[in-house]
């Protein structure tokens, strides 16, 4: 399979991983920045597409509207962030307003039609995850539930020495109970890196039950780790804040999972909250401009 982890290349696209190179059937990324008056133009094809705003602002058109962002975050560290979706069969012109704007793209297949709207900041719902030094904040910026078809887009802000995405869980099998409800969903994901300080790092093991996969990568800012199967998770080095931004698509548009047997027992286990969390607000957003 070789490596899973993806080092970041020279701006304006710095990350850009197509379905075909990582091996799998849905996703396709890419992080980019933008100069402030500089287009992106684009036509989704057979693809439904979702643009994060990972720093700056951004103003868009298409279906004879016009949507902007305005109160757009400094950098990840610096508020929540506004998604943009657009179904297949769409032309839409995307405008930086500001020097850098840095964007994150997915794009997925799809058979379904559905309107294009803006997740914004303030409509983001948020939770804190998990307890102890196993606490993390999930902000959902297309959650399961929106309008789409399969794409699902979270960001994960993990405080420094804390684990993620634990106890691990895996999402490689689609399963259904007797009664029709979705257990597990079969995804391919990718986690994409932004750290607070330049020289940071987080941890992150991907490893299937049998132990046939089994990666252990070192992850830096704005390089990605692929997950086309296992258990997957992550510990934030410490004196680092780590945030990483989730897309996945596949059978559901779900996050249904299912954890490793072997550390279930740690639910429920925990006794208090991290203090630091929620590390971002949408109340912080465009504060960090003033």
């Amino acid at each position: 399979m070789g490596s899973l982890l993806r080092k970041a290349q020279s701006s304006p696209v710095y990350q850009h991983i197509d379905a075909a190179s990582a091996g799998w059937e849905y996703l396709n990324f890419e992080a980019r920045t933008l100069k402030k008056g500089e287009v992106l133009d684009e036509f989704t094809g057979e693809n439904e597409y979702c643009v994060v705003l990972l720093g700056g602002n951004f103003s868009v058109e298409c279906d004879g509207r016009v949507w902007e962002t305005m109160n757009g975050r400094k950098d990840v560290f610096s508020g929540i962030g506004h998604a943009m979706y657009f179904s297949r069969h769409k032309h839409f012109v995307l405008t930086a307003a500001e020097e850098e704007t840095d964007i994150a793209i997915c794009w997925v297949k799809t058979e379904e039609d559905h309107p294009t709207f803006m997740q914004r900041p303030e409509d983001a719902p948020i939770e804190i995850r998990g307890g102890d030094n196993a606490n993390r904040q999930i902000n959902g910026l297309i959650p399961p539930g929106a309008g789409c078809q399969r794409i699902v887009c979270v960001e994960v802000y993990t405080p420094s020495g804390n684990w993620s995405s634990f106890p691990a869980h895996k999402h490689d099998v689609r399963t259904v109970s007797g009664e029709g409800e979705l257990l597990e969903a079969d995804l391919e994901e990718i986690y994409f890196y932004k750290m607070d300080k330049p020289q940071g790092y987080a941890i992150q093991q991907v490893y299937s039950a049998d132990r046939s996969l089994d990666e252990i990568v070192r992850v830096h800012h704005n390089e990605a780790v692929l997950v086309p199967e296992g258990y997957h998770p992550v510990v934030a080095g410490h004196g680092y804040n780590v945030y990483y931004l989730n897309f996945l698509a596949g059978s559901d548009q779900s996050l249904a999972n299912t954890s490793d047997p072997d550390h279930e027992w740690i639910y429920g286990t925990w006794k208090g909250r991290d203090p630091r969390l929620p590390l971002v607000t949408a109340e912080m957003n465009g504060k960090s401009r003033v």
